[in-house]
């Protein structure tokens, strides 16, 4: 006679886990689980019985594979996060006790982390990286027409414009453009690069209106860095 199958423990209830779970196994807030599903590739799912995978709830909720979420636990870039929320919590203590020489050593000392390995692990080929390779040049392009915002810098929309502005002269030099046409969007561009298409759009250079809202963020973070740097 087998075992008794405890309820919750078996088929959809075990295969799938919630967001709050995967949060709560994970331990990170929900901007960088966000993050590093993105940088992952995980994805939610869709179970075929929400009442069986939410073991009896019929609560609205988001879905992951449960071998998905625990393939995460043994990311590199989980532990930078985590040094990066230490570092956030030191440097607004700080700030708080205006303690702005300290604070300006942490700003010098901010972790950082690199995502090499994770780049090395989607796209282990060339051509892999040539299927995929669409979304990020249509976000290249965008982002060099940006003003310069507190979340975008100006090095980076620089940046951008050279990796373009490259990225063009190879298309123009190997002559693989092979269609091109107009839309309300931008202008639409198709390569074909060692056989894979290649399909981009350029946005126009239209003037970018930028919210009241992040006029106000940029100008309190610029007054903070005032007070960093021992200006103010």
């Amino acid at each position: 006679m087998g075992k008794p199958k405890k309820k919750g423990q078996e088929g959809a209830a075990k295969t799938y886990i919630t967001r709050n779970q995967a949060l709560k196994l994970l331990q990170l807030p929900l901007p960088d689980f966000r993050r590093l599903c993105i940088l992952k590739g995980v994805y939610p799912r869709e179970p075929r019985s929400k009442k069986k995978a939410n073991k009896g709830s019929t609560a609205n909720t988001t879905f992951y594979y449960t071998k998905d979420i625990r393939f995460l636990l043994h990311e590199p870039v989980l532990q930078s996060f985590r040094q990066q929320k230490v570092f956030a919590k030191k440097l607004t203590k700080a700030i708080g006790k205006e303690d702005y020489t300290k604070a300006k050593d942490l700003e010098e000392h901010r972790p950082g982390y690199v995502l090499d390995h994770i780049v090395k692990e989607r796209y282990p080929s060339f051509h892999d990286a040539l299927a995929d390779l669409d979304d990020a040049l249509s976000m290249l392009f965008l982002f060099s027409n940006l003003p310069p915002l507190h979340r975008v810098d100006a090095a980076t929309i620089h940046n951008c414009e050279r990796l373009g502005a490259e990225f063009q002269h190879y298309v123009i030099r190997s002559k693989s453009l092979r269609k091109c046409f107009l839309s309300i969007k931008g202008i639409y561009y198709q390569a074909e690069i060692e056989g894979e298409k290649v399909t981009w759009i350029v946005p126009y250079k239209f003037s970018q209106h930028v919210p009241c809202r992040d006029i106000a963020v940029l100008t309190r973070i610029r007054f903070h860095r005032m007070l960093i740097s021992g200006l103010c």
